[in-house]
């Protein structure tokens, strides 16, 4: 393959006509963050450019295809807010759009194919096939089909046919190089040794990838295949079936494709299903806001700005441009998501942040009875927890001490508080002071605390620590002084007694 700098050859786009793209998962496990990335492109272009999104589903392999996955698919793309203007549930002009149910299409498309010499049955056995392969591989020649049952005779196809072989159908490729203007990559050339003769139905009869999502694109008007590098080095195969096409009547043009550029995970390796960060129900079930995931997402491989990398959706939309697309492979760092979808959740309106909360607030979230919840104290909480949290799953821990009968156990951070000094004392002091404090006011809670820990020769931060531990059972959390305020005088104080009696035990 080689890569030439060249201007880019004209699109659909530079000739007024509106974009057609399509995105065609296969309904096969989770949802994985690479296949989201690849829709959110397309639809991103799609609402840019004020063109149309075709959703497609790949669902040809029985063995692999299943419905959960199905409704898995359309869930969580409801669940990113993507819409289409075609597909399931949305229906159009060109169903059905389950390729399971197209295979009259296919079957029809491929018998003119062989018709017009343009594909060939294959008899060549997976043994045979191997056998070769490794010669051509110890040879130093390429280790493609080699083109056996290309010329043969209607004696040699009914004598195969007479040993009881079954055969393939394999697309004829033209013998000179095959070039085209990727979106993303600019002019590139595969010669025909690297681009052999390859299946498009399977012996069962069954239409392969290679034929059945050329054909939908053809007959569905898609006039932009966008879609991840992976599938390159398909491309050439897909032009030269296109033209095919074109020449029997059932395409008319042959799409502009842009290849995506890798997402890499742990070790620079392409991130692949079975990471467990690429599964999209992980970000979910730790409460990513869709748009904070798709605003990291959508900065693999495309940049808003040089010096912007947090921004809305619609943001996006309006200044997506392939031409801003990278080709380079990008890194995925969950730090960098974690701290994007952070970002997303301060931009909330605090009620829109407390609605969206609400889930980690029941069961089986929540470690406190349905009963002991208190709206009053979760809205008074919950501007403060805003500014704290990076997934919405962290709300739990952060706010279980206001609806536990008593705070959480936590050992560790009983020891790290309790473990220096003489807490006991400290504590004493603190709940003098606090007895006698403002419990309308934070800052003078603050003061009591602090005016406990000079008593003591300790800084605030010192301090506090016991307070914190004896009243909501961790050593981090959200801002003390206005979650004491909020908790009450009376439960506060009772915990520090509780703590006091502990450390006299």
């Amino acid at each position: 393959m080689a890569n030439a700098d060249s201007p880019k050859l004209s699109t659909p786009l530079d000739q007024g006509v509106p974009p057609r793209v399509r995105f065609c998962p296969s309904p096969t496990g989770n949802p994985h963050v690479g296949l989201v990335r690849t829709a959110l492109f397309n639809w991103a272009y799609a609402r840019h450019t004020g063109g149309k999104l075709v959703f497609r589903i790949e669902d040809t392999d029985a063995a692999r295809d299943s419905e959960e996955s199905y409704q898995q698919l359309l869930d969580s793309f409801h669940w990113l807010g993507f819409d289409w203007d075609e597909g399931p549930e949305v229906g159009g002009p060109n169903a059905p759009y389950r390729q399971s149910q197209r295979m009259d299409i296919y079957q029809d498309v491929a018998q003119k194919l062989i018709d017009g010499k343009y594909a060939y049955p294959c008899y060549c056995t997976t043994e045979e096939l191997d056998a070769r392969r490794e010669a051509a591989r110890a040879a130093g020649k390429p280790s493609g089909y080699d083109g056996k049952c290309r010329t043969l005779t209607d004696e040699q196809k009914q004598a195969y046919e007479a040993e009881g072989r079954s055969h393939i159908i394999r697309f004829r490729m033209p013998d000179e190089p095959i070039t085209f203007d990727d979106a993303v990559r600019g002019e590139l050339t595969f010669t025909p040794e690297n681009v052999p003769d390859y299946g498009i139905v399977r012996a069962n009869g069954a239409p392969l990838y290679t034929l059945v999502n050329p054909v939908d694109d053809a007959l569905m008007g898609i006039t932009h295949v966008l879609r991840g590098e992976d599938l390159l080095s398909s491309t050439p195969r897909q032009i030269a079936l296109y033209k095919a096409l074109i020449e029997l009547g059932v395409a008319k043009e042959i799409p502009t494709f842009g290849h995506l550029p890798y997402v890499m995970g742990e070790g620079n390796k392409k991130l692949s299903k079975r990471d467990p960060q690429a599964s999209l129900n992980l970000y979910r079930e730790r409460g990513f806001l869709p748009e904070g995931l798709l605003n990291y997402l959508s900065l693999l491989g495309w940049s808003f700005s040089a010096d912007q990398d947090v921004f809305t959706i619609k943001e996006m939309i309006e200044k997506f441009d392939l031409a801003d697309v990278n080709a380079n492979p990008a890194r995925f760092d969950l730090k960098k998501a974690e701290a994007i979808n952070a970002d997303h959740i301060r931009m909330l309106d605090v009620q829109d942040f407390a609605a969206a909360c609400e889930p980690w607030l029941k069961a089986p979230h929540a470690n406190w009875a349905p009963e002991d919840f208190d709206q009053a104290k979760w809205e008074a909480i919950a501007p403060h927890a805003q500014t704290r949290l990076t997934v919405l799953s962290d709300i739990t821990a952060n706010v279980d001490f206001l609806f536990l009968q008593e705070p959480v156990e936590d050992e560790a951070s009983w020891t790290k508080a309790m473990g220096k000094g003489d807490p006991a004392a400290l504590l004493t002091t603190a709940r003098a002071k606090l007895e006698s404090a403002d419990w309308t006011s934070p800052e003078a809670l603050k003061e009591a605390v602090l005016a406990a820990g000079e008593e003591h020769g300790l800084k605030l931060g010192k301090a506090q620590a016991p307070v914190r531990v004896a009243v909501t059972g961790r050593t981090v959390g959200l801002p003390l002084f206005e979650s004491l305020e909020i908790l009450g005088k009376d439960k506060s104080l009772a915990r520090i007694d509780a703590a006091l009696a502990k450390l006299a035990g």
